[in-house]
């Protein structure tokens, strides 16, 4: 009733009625009624002061006689600009968590890659030859939350008693094995199955025992280095670290 003559509701359309989504999902002789998505058949959309506005027009077609001095119509001519209006609310980046005190990480060598024993201070040096199997652990010392997980970046090996020296073999590469050396390092799972109370707080890995082509180096003693950090879950930060396969 809010024309004369009234609408024929079946010429109703919107801005874009092209999809079969933006037809109405009923239409009886008193109303019709659409549903679809704020942003589809055409709707505009504004952003300002902090709210966004989507719009679409419905209008209705009319049916036009043209006859030799001009054109005429019968129907009522309808268009009705339709808002939907909402208030953009962001959420805030959470707050870095921050705790004071000591944090230690310790670095050691099994005597073999079952890790069932390692090699204690007064084993040092340890005498390894070519290719042995050197069975590396990192881990977390004095934590016992079970959410903490321990993550590696790079790992490397100089045959001086700073990170530093040259030259230099890198071991792991943001915690993946070195693909420039032909014996690849053998990253270690650890579980449950691996009989330590906080699998998460372990870092394992395995070399092939090598020596620096370097005159000086070569006879020298070697010392391992690694970047590690330990880290939270979260939504944003699984704390997973992924290798890229390893091809045969």
């Amino acid at each position: 009733n809010v024309t004369l003559p009234p609408l024929d509701l079946g010429s109703i359309q919107l801005v874009d009625s092209s999809s079969p989504s933006c037809s109405p999902v009923t239409s009886l002789s008193s109303f019709v009624m659409y549903q679809f998505p704020v942003s589809a058949c055409g709707s505009t959309v504004q952003m300002a002061g902090g709210n966004v506005t989507y719009q679409n027009t419905m209008s209705s077609a009319i049916t036009v006689r043209s006859g030799p001095d001009g054109s005429i119509t019968r129907d009522s001519v309808y268009n009705q600009d339709v808002q939907v209006e909402a208030e953009v609310y962001t959420v805030a980046p959470p707050l870095p968590v921050v705790e004071q005190g000591p944090f230690d990480l310790e670095l050691v060598i099994a005597t073999d890659p079952s890790y069932g024993s390692y090699y204690v201070d007064a084993d040092y040096p340890v005498t390894k030859t070519l290719r042995d199997p050197v069975a590396v652990e990192v881990h977390i010392v004095n934590r016992t939350d079970p959410n903490l997980v321990l993550t590696l970046g790079d790992c490397w090996v100089t045959p001086g008693p700073s990170a530093s020296s040259q030259p230099q073999w890198s071991l792991l590469v943001n915690g993946c094995p070195y693909t420039g050396d032909n014996y690849l390092t053998s990253l270690v799972t650890v579980d449950s199955t691996s009989g330590v109370a906080y699998p998460s707080h372990y870092k394992r890995f395995v070399f092939e025992m090598f020596a620096f082509v370097d005159p000086v180096a070569q006879q020298a003693l070697i010392f391992i280095y690694c970047v590690a950090a330990a880290c939270y879950p979260s939504a944003t930060d699984p704390c997973t670290q992924s290798c890229p396969a390893r091809s045969e």
